[in-house]
């Protein structure tokens, strides 16, 4: 498993960050700060999930969709997962699918910037 982005800064949005979209999620992705261990980040609001309930099963949801897909993730890349709404009504099956797309579209246009 992959270490965690804890800072603000690591945060931040710049344009040469490589974008995809799900129904369920955003996911940013840019090369990472440290080659050697790339991480991932999830942004979770109480603007968007109301109660603690739906922002820690929106968490746990994207935890698993990152867990089955790793082997997916660019190795010299850090990944930042925005969840949206619609992930409280996913399927696991549905949600490791969508997972799978945006990382490979975030491959593909990585590779192509290269």
């Amino acid at each position: 498993m992959r270490n965690t982005i804890k800072k603000h800064i690591d945060f931040a949005i710049s344009d040469q960050d490589v974008n995809a979209r799900s129904a369920f999620f955003f996911v940013r992705a840019r090369t990472a700060k440290f080659p050697d261990n790339p991480r991932y980040g999830l942004v979770v609001t109480k603007r968007t999930f109301k109660l603690a309930v739906h922002r820690n099963r929106a968490k746990r949801l994207l935890r698993d969709w990152i867990m089955f897909n790793e082997k997916h993730m660019c190795r010299d890349m850090d990944y930042v997962f925005i969840a949206r709404h619609p992930i409280l009504d996913a399927s696991r099956d549905d949600g490791r699918a969508a997972m799978r797309r945006a990382l490979h579209y975030i491959k593909k246009t990585h590779a192509t910037q290269k």
